[in-house]
């Protein structure tokens, strides 16, 4: 089974080890289009801070981001898993997993980046600022310059199983599963059980969760009925839309009656 997460917009701190090793990164089929990506954020957050701000849409706040962003190429690499932060990833608690879960997190899980296209949680990058909807003055919309590499390296990642998209809409832009992979790709909704309701800080919770929980019980699904099969095994309260044409996706509803 493949898991495909969203990143976190807040990052922890770089670490102090070795520098990031773009040829070490997992999916070495996105190397140029990562190479394209990190020279253009390096080259302009080196220059005119303001509109490095304004290009990356960062508040006055958020203005130490343009500097961090120029030295990409010499701040010291974390294991991605460490790096992204922020309500799913909490609730995942990837530190906290048994060795054998995480052996199975490392596996599995990819998250997509508007740096570097998607990553394994085991991946040394360093902490960066890039959402997936900026517009880079030389590349474009990130979505789009992601969208062909994607479309070549990730039906392969996805190999026979199952595929639970995680994702939020701008980082699903960057690669929609097409074909034979769509039909065995689940994709999620949170929604709250008494108004049918789509949740919003709950539901990255609730995704968080629903990722510890496979992990740690070990759940090896075949197939979308059969993850359906093991999340109800766990739980949860799912209800679940079959494709109906060839190509689509499964839709998963994950009922809560909690919504915070």
């Amino acid at each position: 089974m493949l898991v495909l997460l969203p990143p976190s917009e807040g990052k922890a701190a770089s670490g102090r080890g070795a520098p990031l090793r773009t040829e070490s990164l997992s999916l070495p089929g996105l190397a140029a289009a990562r190479e394209a990506v990190l020279a253009e954020l390096v080259d302009l957050c080196a220059g005119d801070e303001d509109k490095a701000r304004e290009v990356l849409g960062l508040s006055e706040g958020l203005r130490g981001e343009v500097a961090k962003n120029a030295e990409l190429r010499t701040a010291g690499a974390r294991p991605a898993g460490e790096i992204y932060t922020g309500v799913l990833y909490d609730a995942l608690d990837l530190a906290s997993l048994d060795p054998a879960a995480k052996r199975r997190a490392a596996a599995s899980l990819l998250v997509f980046s508007g740096l570097w296209g998607a990553v394994r949680v085991t991946d040394e990058i360093p902490s960066y600022r890039l959402s997936m909807g900026v517009r880079l003055p030389g590349l474009g919309a990130l979505s789009g310059h992601w969208r062909a590499p994607m479309a070549q390296v990730l039906p392969e990642a996805a190999g026979d199983g199952p595929v639970l998209d995680l994702r939020s809409a701008a980082y699903a832009a960057a690669w929609r599963p097409k074909g034979e992979v769509a039909g065995r790709t689940v994709t999620v909704r949170v929604l709250h059980a008494p108004t049918r309701k789509v949740v919003s800080h709950f539901n990255k919770a609730t995704k968080g969760r629903i990722v510890r929980s496979l992990l740690t019980a070990g759940a090896a699904p075949e197939d979308p009925a059969g993850l359906v099969e093991a999340l109800r095994d766990l739980g949860y309260e799912v209800e679940v839309t079959a494709p109906a044409r060839a190509g689509a996706a499964w839709a998963l509803d994950v009922l809560v009656d909690e919504v915070h």
